[in-house]
Formats: C-alpha cells, structure tokens, sequence
C-alpha cells in the first residue's frame, strides 16, 4: 500500500473543514493507499506557483522525507503550472483531488460504458498538463518554420494530437452506447411503468437499499447489485424491476453517488449515465443520517441535481441508518423517511410512500376492454389499481385507477359517465 502524505488548504470562504479533511482521508483509502499525515494551512488566496506558500513546500518536502511518503496528495484541484512546480519541489508523485477521484474510477469501473466514460475524463484531464511531462527532453533546435521546435516540443505536440484522436474515438464509442441506453429508455417509458431513481452522496447506502427492497420483494438473488462500505462501490447505472405487489410495479435505478467538489468534467463524462435520473419519475433521495456532515452531503446532492436539471421531480427523503442514531425507527415525517436499509427496516413504510407519491397521477375510471384485447387487460392489470372487474356481453368491464399517460394511451375503452336525467 502506497504511502501518502495529505495537503489540506483552508480558504477564509471555506466551511465545513473538517468533514473536507475526512473525506480526503476516506478518497486516499479509498484508492487503496496509507495516509501517513495531514499537513493543512489556512490562506486567504492560494499561491499561483505552488498552491500552498513557498514555506510550507519546504515543510511538505521534509515531512515527505521523513515519514518516507511515496507521493503527496492534495485535497483540491492543481493547476498544471502548480502541478508542475510542486512535483519538481517536492520530487515525489503530486495527485490532487481530481486525480485521486479518477483512479478510484478507473478502479470500480466495470461495464463498457463505465470505463470509456473514466478513460474521456482522464484524458481531459491530462491533456493541458502535458508539458510538465516533458521537462526532461531538449529544447534544442535551428533553422526556421516546423524545425525551429526542440525535441520536447515536437514530442509535446505528438502527445497532444494523440490524446485528442483518442477523445475523439471514446467519444464516437460512447455515442454508440448512449444511443443503446436511449433505446433501452424509451422501451421503459413505452411500458409506462414508475420510473423510481435511487440518488444520493456516495456511501449513503444506495445499493445496499436496492439490494433490501429486492430482498424485501422476494426477487432473484441474482438481481442484487455491488453493495460495499466504501466511496464510489456504484459506477454503473442499474435498473432493476419492483413488484411491490399484483397491483404495483415499478422500475428502480442505482446510480454513480455524488460528492462535494467533484470536477465539472467528470460530471460531464458521467453525464449519460445520469440522464436515468433525470427520466425518473420519483426520486429517492438516500442521506446517510448517521454521518456528522449528511447536512452538508444533501446540500451537495441538492445542487447536483440542480445542475442535472432534476430539481423539478419530486423526491422522498430516505434518512437512513437512522437505527445508529437516537430516533425510533421506521419514522414517517411528510416525505422523510428515518430508516435502516441495512436492517431491513422501514421498507414497507417506503414502499408505501413510493405508492402514494405515484397515485397522485393516477386517474379513477371505467373501462370496456374488448375480449380480442385481452394484451390490454393484462397490461392494466401489472399497471394499474384494478377495483372491480365484471365481464359482460361487450367485453371485460374495468373499474381502475391508472396512471394518466395509461388513460390517454387507451382512451377509446373508456366509458363515459352516464348524463343525469333532465
């Protein structure tokens, strides 16, 4: 396990320092290294050349030395000029935060997708810090125009064109894939079945609550998803299908988990596997209740999907594992939900919450649906909240409530309420 000496920048306008310090703690062990110390400063402005003052570089190359640290990680974003500086300061392997999230990813990602989403992102990365890989080669050159340029410029320029080929090609790959996952979603909004999206900080316990609800419905065993005590176990979007009971079905994602400051980039390169949150029709916003900070995570969450453009779809707050703090569980407050999916408690409480919220589209009537479309009555009877069924002479007689788009798609079969006598 690689050694790692931690950097922490306190800025006046920073708040919340201390769960910033844990998490930086929790992102180096998550990529399976030791963090051997913390070095922190507080700065009114960081250092355009270092990031950190000329001072306390010296003070991180002794420290490095010292405690014989393989590589220096620090908590924010380096510049490539910083990034540069500090390794040549320092001698030892520089990683910032963005960095340090984007191994982890390379690590956890599994699918296709999941891996040509982490290669594009840390190709974008790396693409303006080339130059301080090059330091080492001549600059030595004569002559004028294209010849004028030093082997490491030449070599400089190769890379970049590399890179940028490489993009190019991810790009055109995960085009491919995305057009895949529009195919599969518009196959899922055809059905009109619930849309339910699982959302949340990353290790809120999203996955492990997929898993209880599968279990909790008696579905396969195979159905269940990666469910580990670490940040990011989810990188891939998984959809799985909840039969909650003969009357109500919905379909149910697990998606990347979010966190405080992760590059603009990333989000970006994640953004097709995000597009299932902003398909759903109900979100279930997981918050780790237990952790000091699930304050300042579900504000993250919260501005996450604002910059998604899923602030709008309605969400039930699920603060779980709440049976590690001092609140009687399962606990029902509006759209809050205190909780243990680990437990198994308070599931069927959500269950219900998830049924009330979808009802609020549903509309109450009757139908006539003719024998020769019994695929239309088998439909509405996964579909829909079926009250009374009679069959007559016309065809199969329907008393139901079913969601809008339902009632649309087969308005033709719907009896009209009879005109009172005049």
């Amino acid at each position: 396990m690689e050694r790692a000496l931690l950097v922490f920048v306190h800025l006046e306008e920073d708040t919340d320092t201390e769960q910033a310090r844990e998490e930086l703690k929790a992102l180096a062990l998550a990529c399976e290294m030791e963090p051997v110390a913390l070095i922190e400063q507080n700065m009114q402005l960081v250092n355009k050349a270092f990031y950190i003052g000329t001072g306390k570089v010296e003070e991180v190359c002794r420290l490095a030395d010292t405690l014989d640290a393989d590589l220096v990680v620090f908590d924010d974003a380096l510049s490539p000029m910083q990034l540069r500086n500090l390794q040549k300061a320092v001698g030892k392997p520089v990683l910032d935060r963005t960095t340090l999230i984007l191994e982890i990813f390379s690590r956890r990602a599994k699918t296709r997708e999941a891996k040509l989403q982490v290669e594009v992102a840390r190709l974008q990365y790396m693409l303006p810090r080339l130059v301080g890989l090059h330091d080492a080669l001549s600059r030595q050159g004569g002559g004028s125009g294209v010849s004028n340029k030093g082997a490491g410029e030449k070599k400089l320029e190769l890379d970049r064109r590399k890179i940028e080929h490489r993009i190019s090609e991810l790009q055109k790959e995960l085009k491919e894939v995305g057009r895949e996952r529009e195919t599969q979603s518009k196959q899922r909004n055809a059905s009109g079945i619930l849309k339910v999206a699982l959302v949340g900080y990353t290790n809120a316990g999203k996955s492990t609550l997929m898993n209880r609800m599968l279990a909790h419905c008696e579905m396969a065993e195979g159905k269940k998803v990666l469910e580990k005590d670490m940040l990011f176990a989810t990188l891939e979007t998984t959809v799985r299908k909840i039969r909650a009971d003969k009357n109500f079905t919905f379909l149910l994602s697990d998606t990347v988990g979010f966190i405080s400051k992760l590059p603009h980039h990333l989000v970006k390169a994640f953004r097709s596997t995000l597009e299932e949150v902003k398909r759903a029709d109900l979100i279930l916003l997981v918050v780790d209740y237990h952790d000091p900070y699930y304050k300042e995570q579900l504000k993250v969450t919260q501005e996450t999907l604002r910059e998604l453009g899923a602030a709008h779809i309605p969400a039930i707050y699920v603060y779980n594992k709440a049976d590690l703090c001092d609140v009687r569980i399962p606990k029902v407050a509006g759209q809050r939900i205190y909780m243990s999916a680990k437990q198994g408690i308070g599931m069927e409480e959500l269950i219900e919450e998830i049924r009330r919220q979808a009802q609020k589209g549903y509309v109450s009537c009757r139908m006539c649906i003719p024998f020769a479309r019994g695929e239309v009555f088998s439909y509405l009877k996964e579909q829909a909240v079926i009250e009374r069924t009679d069959y007559t002479a016309e065809g199969i007689r329907i008393t139901l409530r079913c969601r809008q788009a339902d009632y649309d798609k087969y308005a033709e079969y719907v009896e009209k309420a009879p005109s009172p006598n005049l």
